[in-house]
């Protein structure tokens, strides 16, 4: 991921460029090509390496309902397709192409996320009837919380469910909280941590919801470590800006 300045990017109804990617919809498909340096680190040269390919994501159901996700209603979030398939094809032949199912959202906001929430946890699974599960829990700066728990068909219907129980998923590397729920009678379980950063981490996660056993793609945010000015100054290490 590279930030990049508005000279650098164009947009029409369907289709938004940045630097040398572009995504755009067409015919039902959201098709992602991208062309960018990536910075995996650590590695033995400490350079950055070109990855190009495609992505595209046959969108399921789109669905028309938004979310207000903070205290202020500065916070917004569209689970748009929340059961699609995707397949990814990367050129080179260094990194295999795959497919499988996949998810798409949007976020926005009208104000810096530090500013908004202390921490939160949200996590997105397939039950095996096909229904695909969403938790969205925020801690806001005002004092609240909210879940969203929130059960998705594969026609886009969404119904909301009673909230679980909240287990510790234990710490990160750099410190950063993670948590997820379960049923009663269960906690879930880390499987694999996926990225592991002084802010913001994500990871794999099995436990059972809706009387159901389910894999989940986990993420959780500290807007506290986010706030620190030296983390922030990191960020220039992960993702280059140009002007």
């Amino acid at each position: 991921m590279t930030e990049r300045g508005s000279a650098h990017g164009e947009r029409t109804a369907t289709r938004f460029s940045l630097g040398p990617s572009d995504l755009e919809w067409r015919d039902g498909r959201l098709v992602l090509n991208f062309d960018e340096r990536a910075m995996p680190w650590p590695r033995q040269n400490m350079l950055p390496e070109r990855i190009r390919g495609k992505l595209t994501l046959d969108a399921g159901a789109i669905t028309r309902r938004a979310f207000t996700i903070d205290a202020e209603d500065r916070h917004g979030w569209w689970p748009i397709s929340p059961s699609s398939r995707i397949k990814a094809e990367f050129d080179g032949g260094k990194i295999p192409d795959w497919e499988g199912h996949g998810y798409l959202d949007s976020n926005w906001g009208e104000a810096g996320l530090e500013d908004a929430f202390i921490d939160w946890d949200w996590a997105r699974g397939e039950l095996p009837s096909g229904d695909t599960v969403i938790l969205y829990d925020t801690r806001r700066r005002d004092g609240s919380e909210k879940c969203l728990c929130l059960r998705y068909a594969e026609d886009g219907s969404v119904s909301e469910f009673e909230l679980p129980q909240r287990h510790s998923l234990g710490r990160g590397f750099w410190g950063v909280l993670r948590a997820s729920h379960a049923d009663n009678g269960h906690a879930p379980r880390l499987v694999r941590s996926l990225e592991d950063g002084p802010f913001y981490c994500r990871s794999e996660i099995f436990t059972r919801l809706l009387g159901e056993d389910i894999t989940l793609m986990h993420e959780s945010f500290s807007g506290k470590r986010f706030a620190n000015p030296l983390v922030k100054a990191m960020l220039l290490f992960r993702m280059p800006r140009r002007r």
